[in-house]
């Protein structure tokens, strides 16, 4: 009962407010304001470890930026590890970058196409060169086989012009 309490009363006002504060470096920005819909909540892995709130986004480029070829993209993650494929560990995965395709069959490996990119290496940022025209992109993290989290992990969708 104590225990119970004691996480009422302390850790869950605290996770709340941890989740719901930007960091000292990043800016509050339209785009870093993930909604409830658009963030996922890693469940503890024992009854002990505190939850832990995931969110997933875009640093660069913004939703609705007009951009030149190579686009120049960078991806950033709270609350979860970025590790290598293969690497499993806990709370951890790398990105999945998906452009102008909807989200694949979350129980599945994310496919690995022109559509689908892989950062099974671990990084965070990547140029590439795209059309002309109006693009959707959105991030999805996945663990070491390239599986999606469940919940999902993943940004909102994003659109881009390429001149």
């Amino acid at each position: 009962m104590f225990r119970d309490c004691f996480r009422l009363l302390f850790v869950a006002p605290l996770m709340m407010l941890l989740a719901c504060s930007p960091s000292a470096d990043e800016p509050v920005t339209e785009q870093a304001a993930a909604s409830a819909e658009d963030t996922a909540v890693a469940e503890p892995a024992t009854e002990s470890e505190a939850t832990i709130a995931v969110r997933l986004y875009f640093i660069s480029p913004a939703d609705g930026d007009v951009v030149s070829n190579p686009v120049v993209m960078t991806f950033g993650i709270k609350g979860m590890a970025v590790v290598p494929a293969g690497q499993d560990a806990p709370h951890s995965g790398h990105h999945h970058l998906i452009i102008d395709a909807e989200l694949p069959n979350m129980s599945l490996p994310v496919p690995n196409d022109d559509n689908y990119i892989h950062f099974g290496d671990g990084s965070a940022s990547t140029e590439r060169t795209l059309e002309p025209g109006e693009h959707t992109l959105q991030l999805l993290f996945a663990d070491f086989l390239h599986i999606p989290h469940d919940p999902a992990v993943k940004s909102v969708q994003i659109t881009i012009i390429v001149e």
